[in-house]
Order: C-alpha cells, then sequence, then structure tokens
C-alpha cells in the first residue's frame, strides 16, 4: 500500500484518527490473567468519548465497528490473532447483534490505542472479556441505524425491523446500512442498549467460515516477519549465553568487515549487528567479537536446580490451601501413599521467530509487532507500545503501534523484550530496523515454562477413598517480577509468596477430600520464566490427575468411577467425564497391547476430560485416539472450538512426549528443533471432540483442551505396563 512514511506493508490502513471508541476503561479491580500476566477489570461504556480524534468513516459508533457509506462493514479486532481464531470469534459477536450477513464482514486489527484500554491476549479470556463488551457495540450500532431510518421515514423505531445489513419498514420499504451511516452518525449513542436472548441468536452458535483463511491461503496475511518498510533493515543481537550474564566489552572490528555489514550498537540486551540482510547480519555476528561476565549463574545446571525445587518443596512452602487436619492425620496414619512428581522447563518454540520492526523519526515512533500485549499501564511496565516509546525516547503520544498477523504466541508475546530491542535500535540509527531472532534465539533467550517439583502423600479411608491430602511445591515465580514490589497486599500474595499462577489447580483441586494442605515455596533461579500455555494448570493438571488416578489403584477402583464419586459436588466436570468416558466406550475392551487413561481439568472457565488409548512402540508411547470433552458454557463457533480443543491436545502432547529444556553451565542445552522436537505429522492421534451444553457464561478453549493430555497417556500408560510416570517427559523403564 502507499504511506507517505515510506513503502510500508501492512495488514490494515488503521490509524488512531480512525478510532472513535469508548469512554476510558475504568479500574476496578487488579486481578490475574494466567498466561498474559496482571490485567485490569474493566467497566465497558460503547460511547464516544470526546477525547479521541474523529474519524473520517461514514459511522464509527463505537472503537470496534466502522461502517463506511458504500455498505462496507468493518470489525477492528483489538485482540492478537495467533492461530486461535479471535479474528472471526470477536467479528461474530458484532455481526450477530448489528443484523447483518456474515459475507458483508470484514476485519482489521485494531492499532493499540488507549480507546480499548488494556489491550492484552491471554489466559484464553478473548471471547470471555468480549461477551458482553461487543455484543453491546454491536446492538448500539444496530440501534443508531435503526433509529436514524425512523428519523428518515418519520416512524417509531420500534415498528422497524433490522435483517441482513438494512433496516426494514412495516410496509417493505428498505435502507441499507450504508444509506444510513452519515444520519446515524450525527446521532448520540446510547448509554444502554439491550442485547439478543439466546433464542434470537442467527451466527452465534453457528461454525461461520473464518475470516482469516483466503488471506492465510493466499499468502496476503502479513505476519510481524513480514511488516513494515520494505527497506527495513536487518538486525541481530548477540545476547549473553548465560543467564544473568553482562556484557564486558566487544570488538565490532571484524563484523564491519563484513560485506553489508553497516553498523555495531550496544543495546541494553546485548549488541546489534545492522546490515542490509539477515544473511549479512548473521555473518557479521558469527564475527563479532565479545566478551562477557558470566555471572554466578554460569555453574547452574539441572541437577542444582531440582535439588533445589526439592529442598524449598520439603522445608519452606507458605499455606496456600488449608482444610481440616492434613497434616496431622498424615502423620498419625499407619500407613500414606507418597508419590514425588517433577517437571521441566518448556520454551514456547512458537513457528515464528521473535521479531519486531520499528522506525524513528521527526519526534515520532512507529512500530510492526506480533504482540500478545499491544497497550497496558505504567504500574506494569505498560505494553508494547508503552515499552517501545521509553526505549526509543518517544513520548507514548507520539508513539504507534501496529499490531500483525502472529506465526505462535503461546504466552511468548506478552512479553516485550523484542519490542523494546527493535525501538531502542531505532532510536539509534537512521532509518526503519527491523530485528529478527533466530531460532536458536528464540529457544535459548525464552522466558521458559518454570519447572516444578511436587510432593504428594494421602491416606484412604476403609472404602479406598481419600481421607487426607497433603501436596507441597516449588518453583520459580511468574509473577514475582509483573507485580510492583511496591504495592502492598497485590505484592506479597500475587508475586512469590503465594503466586496464584503456578498454584492453580492445586490450591483449588475439586476432589472431595476432608482434609487438605497445600503448600507453595518460591524458589529463586536466574532462569527467565514466563506465560506458558495453560500456565500453573500444565504442571498441576498433571500432578494432581496423576495422584488423584494413584489413589484409585490403590483404593482398589476403577479410575473414572473414583473420580465421579469424588466429584459429586462438581457436576459440570462430572458432565465432561461421562460424555469422554461414553465417546471412549469406558471399560469395554481394548485391541491387544493398548490401554486407556481418564483425566479432567477445570481451567480458564473451562471443564475438559479426554481419555486417551495408547501402545508402546519401540520403547516409546503411541497415542493412537483421543477422546475429548468440553464444557466451555455458550459456545459462539463450533468449529473454532475444535480446532482449538485439537492445538491444546497436540500441544500438550509434544510436551508429555519431547519437551524439555535442560541447564548446562547456566545455559539452555536445546537451539533447535532437531534437539526440542514436535509432535509429528505421523504421531498425530485421532481425536473425537464432543462438545457439553450448558447455559453459563463463555469459557476460554484456547488452553484447557492442553492440561488433561498428559496424565490421561501416562494414567494409560501405567494401566498398560504398571508403570508411573512421575517425570516429564515421558520415559519409559
Amino acid at each position: 500500500m502507499s504511506d507517505p512514511r515510506g513503502d510500508v506493508n501492512s495488514n490494515a490502513d488503521l490509524t488512531a484518527e480512525k478510532t472513535v471508541g469508548i469512554s476510558r476503561r475504568t479500574l476496578i479491580k487488579i486481578g490475574v490473567v494466567a498466561g498474559a500476566g496482571l490485567t485490569l477489570g474493566v467497566a465497558w461504556r460503547a460511547t464516544r468519548d470526546p477525547g479521541l480524534p474523529a474519524s473520517d468513516a461514514a459511522f464509527v459508533p463505537n472503537a470496534f465497528l466502522r461502517i463506511d457509506d458504500d455498505g462496507s462493514i468493518t470489525v477492528l479486532v483489538h485482540k492478537a490473532e495467533m492461530g486461535q481464531g479471535v479474528s472471526t470469534a470477536l467479528p461474530q459477536l458484532i455481526a450477530e447483534e448489528l443484523d447483518v450477513g456474515w459475507g458483508d464482514v470484514t476485519f482489521e486489527f485494531a492499532q493499540a490505542h488507549d480507546a480499548y484500554g488494556m489491550m492484552v491476549t491471554g489466559g484464553s479470556t478473548a471471547v470471555m472479556e468480549s461477551w458482553g463488551p461487543l455484543r453491546r457495540a454491536g446492538a448500539t450500532a444496530r440501534w443508531m441505524v435503526r433509529e436514524a431510518a425512523a428519523q428518515r421515514w418519520g416512524l417509531p423505531a420500534g415498528d422497524l425491523e433490522t435483517r441482513e445489513g438494512r433496516v426494514i419498514a412495516p410496509d417493505g420499504s428498505e435502507l441499507t446500512y450504508g444509506e444510513l451511516a452519515t444520519d446515524a452518525a450525527a446521532l448520540e449513542a446510547p448509554e444502554d442498549v439491550e442485547v439478543k436472548d439466546p433464542s434470537e441468536f442467527r451466527l452465534i452458535g453457528r461454525s461461520l467460515p473464518r475470516l482469516d483463511v483466503e488471506a492465510k491461503s493466499t499468502g496476503q496475511a502479513l505476519f510481524g516477519i513480514d511488516s513494515g518498510p520494505s527497506d527495513a533493515r536487518i538486525a541481530v543481537v548477540v545476547r549473553s549465553p548465560v543467564f544473568g550474564g553482562r556484557l564486558r566489552s566487544f570488538d565490532p572490528a571484524a563484523a564491519l568487515a563484513i560485506s553489508g555489514v553497516d553498523e555495531v550498537i550496544e543495546i541494553r540486551s546485548g549488541v546489534a549487528v545492522v546490515a542490509r540482510g539477515y544473511v549479512e547480519a548473521n555473518a557479521g555476528r558469527d564475527a563479532l567479537v565479545v566478551e562477557w561476565d558470566e555471572g554466578a549463574g554460569a555453574s547452574l545446571n539441572d541437577a542444582e536446580i531440582y535439588q533445589t525445587l526439592r529442598e524449598a518443596a520439603q522445608q519452606s512452602g507458605r499455606s496456600v490451601t488449608e482444610k481440616g487436619e492434613a497434616t496431622a492425620t498424615l502423620d498419625a496414619a499407619p500407613e500414606s501413599i507418597a508419590a514425588t512428581y517433577r517437571l521441566p522447563y518448556l520454551a514456547h518454540a512458537t513457528m515464528e521467530p521473535m521479531n519486531c520492526t520499528a522506525w524513528v523519526r521527526d519526534g515520532q515512533c512507529t512500530v510492526w509487532a506480533p504482540t500478545q500485549f499491544a497497550n497496558g499501564p505504567a504500574i506494569i511496565g505498560g505494553g508494547a507500545r508503552q515499552v517501545a516509546a521509553e526505549a526509543a525516547g518517544i513520548p507514548v503520544e507520539h508513539t504507534e503501534l501496529n499490531v500483525t498477523f502472529i506465526g505462535g504466541g503461546f504466552g511468548r508475546r506478552a512479553e516485550r523484550d523484542f519490542v523494546q530491542e527493535a525501538a531502542e535500535l531505532a532510536g539509534k540509527i537512521a532509518g526503519p530496523v527491523k530485528v529478527i531472532w533466530s531460532r536458536e534465539d528464540d529457544m535459548r533467550h525464552d522466558f521458559y515454562r518454570p519447572a516444578s517439583w511436587h510432593e504428594f502423600r494421602a491416606t484412604l479411608d476403609r472404602d479406598g477413598l481419600p481421607e487426607a491430602w497433603e501436596h507441597r511445591m516449588s518453583s520459580q515465580s511468574i509473577l514475582e517480577r509483573l507485580v510492583p514490589p511496591w504495592l502492598p497486599g497485590p505484592a506479597s500474595r500475587f508475586a512469590g509468596k503465594r503466586d496464584p499462577t503456578s498454584t492453580e489447580g492445586a490450591s483449588s483441586q475439586p476432589y472431595r477430600v476432608p482434609n487438605v494442605h497445600v503448600t507453595y515455596a518460591r524458589v529463586d533461579l536466574p532462569i527467565p520464566v514466563g506465560f506458558w500455555r495453560a500456565v500453573g494448570h500444565t504442571h498441576t493438571g498433571f500432578v494432581v490427575e496423576s495422584f488423584i488416578d494413584e489413589l484409585a489403584h490403590a483404593g482398589g477402583h476403577d479410575p473414572y468411577e473414583y473420580r465421579r464419586e469424588l466429584l459429586a459436588e462438581h457436576p459440570r466436570h462430572i458432565a465432561v467425564l461421562d460424555a469422554a468416558a461414553a465417546a471412549a466406550d469406558w471399560g469395554s475392551p481394548v485391541l491387544a497391547g493398548r490401554a486407556r487413561g481418564i483425566a479432567v481439568v477445570e481451567s480458564f472457565g473451562s471443564y475438559v476430560a479426554q481419555v486417551a488409548e495408547v501402545s508402546v512402540e519401540n520403547g516409546m508411547p503411541r497415542v493412537h485416539r483421543v477422546w475429548c470433552a468440553i464444557d466451555c458454557g455458550a459456545v459462539l463457533n463450533p468449529r473454532i472450538v475444535r480446532a482449538q480443543m485439537e492445538s491444546g491436545i497436540v500441544f500438550g502432547l509434544t510436551a508429555a512426549l519431547y519437551g524439555e529444556i535442560n541447564i548446562q553451565g547456566g545455559r539452555a542445552v536445546q537451539g533447535n528443533f532437531t534437539d526440542y522436537q514436535m509432535l509429528r505429522i505421523s504421531e498425530m492421534p485421532e481425536i473425537e471432540l464432543v462438545l457439553v451444553p450448558s447455559g453459563d457464561a463463555p469459557g476460554g478453549v484456547g488452553e484447557p483442551g492442553t492440561p488433561p493430555i498428559a496424565p490421561a497417556v501416562t494414567n494409560a500408560l501405567f494401566a498398560l505396563t504398571g508403570e508411573r510416570i512421575r517425570t516429564m517427559p515421558i520415559r519409559l523403564a
């Protein structure tokens, strides 16, 4: 497209001048969104804000919607599209209430702007957060075009119908939304509107085609690595190979001698080599002479890490759940059942490596970023826009951040380090610059899923049911670095002491046990950790569902029936458990050399049960079939739910079979897909999905499919081999 700033690739010609939107979000509370970090609870109003610039579009009733006088309808998507289908789901909400045909709707990514408040995509919250606000946004626009038609015809608005992007009078006369757009734009938006009753839904609940398929199928979709000015130079960054290391010195001479290398510049994270292309930049990096102060972390290795975790779990945990007299009951019992579980660091391994393009000129900073966290308050360090402004030395109000398609996020792109690098570099050089991470950069400078240690004890009553349950766990804290230390209560609760992103799923395990004690110990290590798809549930789901399976067998119970008995007070758990078991025909004979395992986990507002059928081939587990049942409340788009369950299962199965980041000499050992293996197409199980209806509000679907798969597989392996798997990735004896 043509742009006065140069030859610029972009997914949408949307600027801040094209957003007339909601009032400033009102801070209500501070809470936690697992997968994305600290967020703000807000009150939404789909009304105009006089503080925002005017639009040149015919009708922009709020920050989420634009209707032009040619009848074109554009939904402005304020969440990041990383394959999960948000660029279809959010327009589907607006289109339903707006009463337009699905074929008449397009989308653009909203530019980072305070009109959208906290622009974070994580924790499977996109639909949950948008269910009410975006429906009201669509309903507001529908009210305004209907009112415009009523005024033009001199008829009561209540006598008019809206259908397929038209307002229809009792006599059959019609006006399109495009014809009414200019008149509607002159009206004052109502403070409150009614949304449809679910019985009136025409689009919500249907498997409508995704709006991003054509662009992605034809190569027109622009990801971060594709976006920005075409003449941007390429930069790669040399970072400390040791976690916590610091730059001591560097000699740029050899790098500058490489043809195509223009500049070598120190930045906060290391040394950037700027060149005319990626090949030249990498050659310059290879030639660069750098000396590092590796620090105390240079001797750190796996054995020391897990020893530290073990000691912390056993000695220094803080209570996060206490019911009854668990410890006393266990100590007094003549015998108990004990188990220890260990889980490794995991990388995000996104297909598109980290990248960002930035350009600073004439007092303006423009950024193109595949980010999950586009805009946010300074209280938590800001979103990508705020971080870019600070790094470039440009005021936020003069910083423009364009969000692109994302080639995989999984929580990694909620971090802003790659944006900081590009913006800082752009502030020091002339012209646009694109920072590109190699696969090895991505793997060895990640914010990993924390390694964790879990120790369990339990006693059973005469019926084989749990009487006491103790769970002692330890890990690094994710929230510790995200929560300002000067905050009173939240700093202590959210940061390392009782980090809910680490203990979720364990602190509130649903099984009926009269005496429960759960502790959490924060361990401080120099290894960077962050949100990884399904966050704490990825380890607590595994250990809780594994240990409950151990108790079932110790008590002489069928694992499915045992769970049903202990979940009597949790009907949504039972509903998905029953659905998955019925789909798998639980209890029926299986083929020789195969066995089934079961698990159920609630996470991110949704309830998922899975049954896995496995065998052992050449000393490795082979997962043949997975039956998955989900209750995610109101279903917006069944096709998207199905895709996300399949995606979550593959993601979790990859981690269970292969996922592990080892630490030696303070460094991450794994660096590419050769030693950090992904699940292959030939290993893909057959997946059957059952949607379990409920009348509840929407839950998440991006992450809940991941936690149950590992325990379902390992429980099946126990049924097959008699061997309990208590460490990840799975290693059979």
